[in-house]
């Protein structure tokens, strides 16, 4: 049986299994998509090692980034996928970060699956501090961000060296204690 890890409204985010490997290269590989992510040229080699990997992965492992696979409630289809990275030093603060399938952009799904994310990380796994970045030009990335509530913590400049050039980065957060307020 898939392993559910969070249900909303219209979305499950759930283990990621061998039939995500097509959609989740369909969307990985759209240059839509990668250009605001650290991959290009995505293959589907990559796409399949990466979904195999994650299907006996588990969330909250220490120095880990897990992924989250995103789909519709309704028909099970992947739309995308959510990252959940807990760091070795510090694991009590944990970075998030999050795709869409251009197919499912602009109807809310991304903040929906965030938020459900926010709502397993502090209330499941008992965290004190969600962070994640977005490179300041991905408007609809900081867009999702700022809807579910968390807050431009900085401006970090040329933060980021990706295909070929530094790029600046916002980081958002959110504090447990801030989140039970909302």
């Amino acid at each position: 049986m898939e392993q559910i890890f969070i249900k909303t409204d219209r979305l499950i985010l759930r283990r990621f299994n061998e039939n995500d490997i097509n959609s989740f290269y369909v969307y990985r590989s759209n240059p839509d998509v990668a250009k605001f992510q650290s991959w290009q040229d995505y293959q589907y080699e990559e796409a399949q090692a990466f979904v195999e990997g994650q299907m006996y992965h588990h969330p909250n492992i220490q120095g880990s980034w897990f992924q989250f696979a995103v789909a519709l409630a309704e028909t099970n289809e992947l739309i995308g996928d959510c990252a959940l990275h807990t760091p070795a030093i510090e694991p009590r603060i944990v970075e998030i970060g999050f795709t869409l399938s251009p197919n499912f952009q602009g109807n809310g799904f991304a903040t929906e699956a965030v938020h459900g994310l926010l709502k397993f990380i502090f209330q499941t796994l008992g965290k004190h501090k969600v962070t994640a970045f977005s490179d300041v030009r991905n408007k609809k990335s900081i867009a999702v961000l700022e809807r579910v509530g968390m807050r431009r913590e900085a401006h970090l400049l040329q933060n980021y060296y990706t295909k070929g050039k530094w790029v600046d980065e916002y980081q958002y957060s959110i504090l447990k204690s801030e989140w039970e307020r909302k």
